[in-house]
């Protein structure tokens, strides 16, 4: 009896060891820079179109910056307010626009406004492939959040055939 339980937990181990040592590596998507690159200066020239001085700056799923672009009048804070409005999308799993509307319908906190790094404006999109978030990407310096998003979202658009498979 003591030979069959101690056969049950080595056969018991044994199955068990594979599901184990795939917990123990963690596989993502990610950015890659150079289509991030395409990205950030398709939403710049988009916002230069439109006579906006900006700043983009496009992050990893980790909020780390990939690419930082800052046209040259635009303001001291664009590029701090860029890398906010990218982070709080990437860190929220939304768009910053879609964010600003759940807080206002009272279906967020707007606490979240006091979360360190988060910046509450429109001009922040999350980049997505296969259903997964692989980025962001944020804009500041025109002249209201709403023509932000609009040249961030010429950005995406962009390279959104290289995103989809």
């Amino acid at each position: 009896m003591m030979h069959r339980c101690l056969i049950a937990l080595a056969v018991a181990a044994a199955l068990s060891a594979p599901a184990a040592a795939e917990e123990a590596v963690v596989t993502y998507k990610s950015l890659a820079p150079d289509v991030a690159f395409d990205l950030a200066r398709t939403a710049l020239a988009q916002c230069r179109k439109d006579g906006f001085q900006v700043a983009v700056v496009v992050i990893d799923r980790f909020g780390q910056p990939l690419v930082v672009l800052r046209d040259r009048f635009a303001g001291l804070a664009a590029i701090q307010t860029a890398t906010g409005k990218a982070w709080t999308a990437v860190n929220f799993s939304r768009d910053t626009s879609e964010l600003l509307k759940l807080i206002r319908d009272g279906q967020l906190s707007a606490d979240l406004a006091h979360v360190p790094n988060a910046v509450m404006l429109t001009g922040g999109l999350i980049v997505k492939s296969g259903g997964s978030i692989i980025g962001g990407v944020g804009v500041a310096g025109a002249p209201g959040g709403d023509k932000d998003e609009a040249c961030a979202k010429a950005g995406v658009a962009a390279i959104q055939d290289k995103l989809d498979f």
